[in-house]
């Protein structure tokens, strides 16, 4: 990475654009290599050599990704959306010795134990800031050799859904890898513009948008935040070709009003992942821009490639070199391959459905600080992603979830996600997300949230209706909880808040419909959740002395 951001150097052509900002690549390389000679300055002696960046996606992100490619530093990115004891387990636990921050992220650090002195707190927006910069303007690239394909360049922290986050190393080489190999299948260029809305905090966004734009010669511009109303302004303006997205975003994008002139723009491709089928095909019809869907972790532990011919719903095959399977997580045998109907329908979940794992040589370089967590994800020798998959009779990979998005219900194994991707048609559904409730009686029921596109009205009997008419829908799959959500709840990712949903259940706030036991086939009808209705379902819980399954 240090190589590619020196490559800039003497590049006239446009690298970083912000608002009306616009910064050549060689702005870019001589900003960079600023802020790595303040960087060598500002080190303690002996101390670990991270930077924690606590910043939107502003200009600065960028540049000290590459003053840290440089140093032979490395950044850690911190979750704006984290408070109090936690944010500060996350600068503390990574070894921060430097933090590069901005005056609205003041208030979330005022108060907390850092292990930081004051003049090590930078503040980027701070007049300050430029005079500091200013000694330090004409520092050519470092020289020196100290950096190597292994020396590390990120601490990018997991989601933490089931713990604390865990801070993932990237190597110099790795990431390099990473974008040259991206920009090559993907076909980017010295002339795209890699359009970023989504959290430079995140692997996604460093390792699908920054990295493949230096490695492609292109430019990166800017959006401090995720703005769905603010997305075609910004590619007409920054004149955009690539854009990268991950969780609900284009879902997000579908739910803003239609206009004419959706297809007005220069953008051509779009890479990320968790669209879903229909959404990557209903961005397509509307917005004119395919969408590649990819699968692979800022681990980097597996991956799976998309290629001409993948069928639909699928995500595609190993990356080359890899030997991936998918196993029973508890014994490692491989799982059958799936049958599928003429539908589409997956007939065997219960024997397909396992844990994908990689049982060849993998890019993971561990966890900062965290060997338990390590030893977990390479037990018997493979790297085990946590997430589920089926293969099919032709050998093609489908995602069916995380680990703990698997359902039971009446013995039968159900993936939210494959659920979801049914519901997603439902043409009043902006957002779905499919997750599991505890059964009285045993196993679990299934639950979805959905929040309505713009001036639509959830109609309980269109939508049942609607289920009847799904043929890839299992028997089993239908809903027996619909709550209506004004917006999907997710994390600063875009990522769906599925633990919260589970824990809030069918006893939350908002409009829930349900399909009663007894009342006929489940989803055949829905009916208002009432309060009667609660109190009479919890009298069952507790007399099965599961009550307690509610509140985990």
């Amino acid at each position: 990475m240090a190589e590619l951001v020196e490559g800039q150097w003497g590049d006239p052509r446009p690298g970083l654009l912000y608002g009306e900002r616009r910064l050549s690549r060689h702005d870019v390389a001589a900003a960079s290599a600023a802020r790595a000679a303040l960087l060598a300055d500002l080190l303690p002696h002996g101390a670990e050599p991270h930077v924690g960046v606590l910043l939107g996606n502003v200009p600065e992100f960028p540049l000290w990704l590459g003053a840290a490619a440089y140093a032979g530093a490395a950044v850690v990115g911190v979750n704006p959306t984290r408070r109090g004891a936690e944010l500060a387990r996350d600068i503390a636990h990574t070894e921060c010795a430097v933090l590069v921050t901005e005056r609205a992220h003041l208030p979330s650090l005022r108060g907390l134990a850092l292990p930081l002195a004051p003049e090590r707190v930078l503040v980027v927006d701070d007049p300050a800031y430029p005079a500091l910069l200013r000694a330090y303007e004409g520092a050519g690239p470092p020289r020196g050799g100290r950096i190597r394909p292994g020396t590390r360049l990120l601490l990018y922290f997991t989601s933490g859904s089931t713990g604390a986050p865990k801070a993932v190393i990237v190597s110099q080489g790795r990431l390099a890898d990473a974008g040259a190999s991206l920009s090559g299948f993907l076909g980017l260029g010295p002339d795209d513009v890699h359009y970023l809305c989504m959290p430079l905090f995140h692997g996604n966004a460093v390792m699908a948008g920054w990295a493949p734009a230096l490695a492609g010669g292109g430019a990166v511009a800017l959006r401090r935040t995720f703005s769905a109303s603010r997305f075609l302004p910004d590619v007409r303006a920054y004149g955009a070709t690539y854009f990268t997205y991950v969780g609900r975003a284009v879902q997000y994008l579908l739910a803003t009003p239609e206009r004419p002139d959706d297809r007005d723009h220069r953008l051509r491709r779009g890479f990320g992942t968790e669209a879903g089928a229909v959404d990557a095909a209903r961005f397509a019809e509307r917005f004119g821009v395919p969408l590649t869907e990819g699968y692979g972790s800022s681990e980097g532990g597996a991956a799976i490639q998309r290629s001409p011919g993948t069928p639909p719903g699928a995500v595609g095959r190993a990356a080359p070199g890899a030997d991936l399977a998918v196993v029973d997580p508890a014994t490692g045998a491989e799982r059958p391959r799936a049958l599928l109907d003429g539908a589409g329908r997956l007939l065997n979940g219960d024997e397909a459905i396992g844990e994908l794992v990689n049982r060849g040589p993998s890019r993971f370089e561990g966890y900062w600080r965290n060997p338990e967590a390590v030893a977990a994800r390479t037990r018997d020798g493979w790297y085990w992603t946590g997430d589920l998959f089926f293969r099919d009779a032709e050998g093609w990979f489908h995602f069916a979830g995380r680990a703990d998005d698997r359902m039971r219900v009446d013995g039968e194994n159900l993936a939210a996600v494959v659920v979801e991707s049914v519901l997603a048609r439902f043409p009043a559904a902006a957002a779905v997300a499919v997750y599991a409730v505890p059964d009285p009686v045993s196993g679990d029921q299934v639950m979805a949230a959905v929040a309505l596109r713009e001036g639509s009205a959830f109609d309980p009997g269109a939508f049942a209706a609607f289920l009847a008419a799904q043929a890839d829908l299992g028997t089993k799959s239908a809903p027996r909880f619909v709550r209506i959500v004004p917006r999907m709840p997710v994390t600063a990712t875009n990522k769906i808040r599925r633990a919260a949903l589970r824990r809030e259940g069918f006893r939350c706030q908002g409009p829930v419909w349900w399909s009663p036991p007894g009342e006929g086939p489940c989803g055949a009808a829905y009916r208002r959740f009432a309060a009667g209705d609660l109190a009479t379902l919890l009298e069952r819980y507790r007399a099965q002395d599961r009550l307690g399954l509610l509140d985990r």
